[in-house]
């Protein structure tokens, strides 16, 4: 007897999120003797809570369709809450949601804390005696999710195309510099990626010969302020300009930083950007040619501009999403599917599955032997494994009257069974607790 499915997205958005939300949808309607309705939990874990559960079953196949082309989190939504082991209340409000709905499927996607998520959930619910599969589906652009061997995940879905992002906009931050270098010599461009340097480090890809004046400082690499300062230096000295690309998270000094809902630093949110503090230290210190340094901090449209989706990254996205699907199928609860790359020189991968209590509240760290001597730049080993994900061609993105065109779903949303109910950290900020 078919039972119906929950999917439901956390964290940051990526610009291929939707290609595996597409991916259990499509994937789910292949098996009707197993998979009844799905439903989109509205803003992630909180829409299962809200009991605000989103039909996709009854969309429009070219809306669905359409998610492909569609970045960030529109279509069901997302969120930044955790469920904490003290939340009893919270945990027995989503298995008497599951059940009030029959839900036999919980699909989650999202990075290292969602995976943790799904995991409490499939235990709780095998605990009492309910017939749930949970499987998780991986998400990031941090590329954090996993070990530090890749033998969980080679690459996280989401970080194929911010790396994409990375190659192009250095390579246009180029022309401009090269342009302007005699008023405006030093250009420091900011990167996401809190303290996991896989973002900043994409930027090589826009240089591969290592033929543009460019300086990479992630935060692993440990490079005191000062030293910066004598690299940019040298660098103006030698070639007149200099572009550099700095992580959010590189050590520059305290930034007033806030914090979301999972305790990660916001740094985007932060008083003072890490870029500002080194165009301050720059200008301040005085730099041996004309002109001045200047700042361009990106922001969230890293991980919500669809044109820089990689195709690869797309296609991994779905396939992965349809992995989880088959998983689910075949009765397999507490699994996160996975990609695992094949040896040898032609890049391909293969979709597997880990247990969710291996990836849950992972952390993977930039590797330092990709760390060339210098540390303020990536050995050519990091180009080999990152050239293959960003893929060779532009995604296609679809036009109407010289705008893009989204997906855009029906709101239809399945009858509450329940009472209302407020989220247990949302209670506990009411009351004047704070989030907890």
């Amino acid at each position: 007897m078919a039972r119906n499915v929950i999917v439901a997205q956390s964290g940051g958005p990526s610009p291929v999120i939707n290609s595996s939300l597409r991916g259990v949808i499509e994937t789910c309607k292949t098996f009707p003797a197993t998979f009844g309705t799905v439903y989109g939990a509205w803003h992630g874990i909180e829409g299962v809570l809200k009991e605000e559960l989103l039909d996709l079953s009854i969309q429009d196949e070219d809306e669905v369709a359409l998610l492909r082309y569609t970045p960030a989190s529109g279509a069901i939504g997302t969120c930044r809450y955790k469920l904490k082991a003290e939340f009893e209340r919270d945990f027995e409000r989503v298995i008497d949601v599951f059940r009030a709905h029959d839900v036999g499927y919980f699909f989650y996607t999202g990075g290292n804390d969602s995976m943790d998520t799904a995991s409490k959930i499939s235990a709780l619910a095998n605990e009492r005696g309910m017939d749930l599969v949970a499987v998780g589906i991986p998400k990031t652009i941090d590329n954090d999710v996993g070990d530090s061997a890749f033998k969980l995940i080679d690459h996280t879905p989401g970080y194929g195309s911010v790396a994409r992002y990375w190659m192009g906009i250095v390579q246009n931050a180029n022309e401009e510099n090269v342009g302007s270098c005699t008023a405006d010599p030093v250009l420091v461009l900011q990167a996401m990626g809190r303290k996991i340097g896989y973002i900043p480090a994409a930027a090589r890809l826009a240089d591969p010969k290592r033929d543009t004046p460019l300086q990479i400082y992630m935060a692993e690499a440990e490079v005191p302020a000062e030293e910066m300062c004598d690299n940019i230096n040298d660098q103006l000295k030698k070639d007149g300009r200099c572009i550099i690309v700095v992580s959010e998270g590189f050590d520059v000094g305290k930034l007033g930083a806030t914090k979301d809902r999972f305790g990660h630093i916001q740094f985007s949110a932060s008083k003072t950007t890490a870029a500002q503090q080194v165009v301050t230290m720059l200008n301040e210190r005085g730099l041996p040619v004309p002109g001045a340094a200047r700042g361009q901090v990106p922001g969230t449209d890293q991980r919500d501009t669809c044109l820089y989706a990689s195709v690869v990254d797309l296609d991994e996205a779905y396939r992965v999403a349809q992995k989880a699907v088959l998983i689910a199928r075949d009765g397999e609860n507490g699994w996160m599917a996975t990609l695992l790359r094949e040896p040898g020189p032609i890049y391909s991968v293969r979709y597997d599955k880990v247990p969710l209590e291996e990836v849950a509240n992972s952390e993977r760290t930039f590797p330092g032997k990709w760390i060339a001597p210098s540390r303020i730049d990536v050995t050519d080993d990091f180009i080999d494994y990152a050239k293959p994900l960003v893929g060779e061609d532009w995604a296609s993105v679809p036009v109407v009257n010289g705008r893009q065109r989204f997906a855009r779903f029906t709101r239809a949303f399945a009858d509450k069974k329940l009472p209302k109910y407020v989220p247990e950290a949302l209670r506990r900020q009411r009351k004047g607790g704070g989030m907890q």
